[in-house]
């Protein structure tokens, strides 16, 4: 199972890599981070635990593929926070130029069906909408 959206932005290609694969202004649209975009660097984001749903606050990443202004894909583990691993994925953004503007595709891969069936309900509902909304927001307050 994955989770996919495609995304016009009316910002450069270069300007749009930056809120991707920059640790500050990715933590102004997604999650607080440690990212560094070099092949193997392992980065954590940060966020509430939701308990009922097995999720500890945590996400272990690691950086798979760095193609600058072009794509990031990294790994995106997380679990109730005992030390098992429940949600074992990997999320992609590839970037093109439409004219004067960028299309960013997403894509979050991995997730096994029946296991990880509320994780990917929850987070499709959050990189279609609030996820998407902050980003904008940003890339737009950014000029």
């Amino acid at each position: 199972m994955e989770i996919r959206h495609t995304w016009v932005l009316t910002h450069s290609r270069e300007l749009v890599w930056k809120y991707l694969a920059d640790s500050e202004l990715l933590a102004k649209w997604l999650m607080p981070n440690d990212l560094q975009p070099i092949v193997g660097h392992q980065f954590k984001f940060s966020t509430q635990p939701i308990p009922p749903a097995q999720f500890d606050g945590n996400i272990f990443c690691e950086i798979l593929e760095v193609q600058e202004f072009e794509k990031l894909s990294f790994s995106w583990k997380g679990g109730p926070g005992d030390g098992t691993i429940s949600l074992d994925t990997v999320v992609t953004f590839t970037l093109s130029t439409v004219g004067s503007d960028t299309l960013l595709e997403l894509v979050h891969s991995g997730f096994v069906e029946g296991k990880n069936d509320m994780a990917h309900m929850f987070m499709g509902m959050g990189w279609g909408g609030p996820i998407y909304n902050r980003l904008a927001e940003a890339l737009q307050n950014a000029g």
